[in-house]
Formats: C-alpha cells, structure tokens, sequence
C-alpha cells in the first residue's frame, strides 16, 4: 500500500514491484507481489481494472483515510475486549501529553 500511496497514480504490479525491488536487499518475485496486489483488492483496499492484459490498481483510500479507519477499529477492538481499562489507560496517556498537545487531540475528536 505505502508504495501505491507514493505512486499518487493508477499504477501496475510491474511498478511496484521495480520500486520495491530497487530498496530491498532481496528482490521479490512478480508473483509475490501480484498475489498481494489481488489480496489487497479483496479486500477492498485497491481497486483493479483489465487493461488489454495488464491490472492496474489504485487505491480505494487514502493514507490519511485509512490510518483513521484502522485507528478507529484497533481502538474499537481494544475497548470490547478491555472496556474500561482500556479507556483508563488511555485516559492516563492523554494526562502525560502535553497541554498543547491535548487540546488539539480533543478538537480533532470534536470534529471527528
């Protein structure tokens, strides 16, 4: 996802994987990345059109978008399973923060 983000751009799995393979140490395999590239469109992350015999895929969300929807479903998760411990933990977090800090996080919750 990182690298069709930074593409900015409908892109193919034969970009990415030239993108990818130019900063790892080990070079990943078309297959590897096609397989990632379908599971990601699965589920709803990419979307992919035929173009003649090439996929192209782009994202469905952006950066900021998805961070906020994984945000919100961790938290989620966490407030079911933990309920108020969660919460107080969170709570004790936010009194660590400083008071700058604090009052732009409760007005982005305002907003939210």
């Amino acid at each position: 996802m990182e690298q069709v983000w930074r593409e900015d751009r409908p892109t193919t799995v034969r970009s990415v994987m030239d993108a990818l393979n130019q900063r790892a140490a080990k070079e990943r395999a078309y297959t590897t990345i096609m397989t990632i590239m379908r599971r990601l469109d699965a589920k709803g992350l990419l979307s992919r059109r035929r173009d003649g015999k090439t996929d192209i895929y782009s994202a469905r969300l952006s950066r900021d978008d998805y961070l906020e929807a994984r945000a919100r479903a961790e938290v989620g998760a966490l407030v079911d399973e933990f309920g108020d411990a969660a919460l107080v933990h969170f709570a004790r977090h936010m009194n660590r923060l400083d008071r700058k800090r604090r009052d732009q996080l409760r007005r982005l919750a305002e907003d939210g």
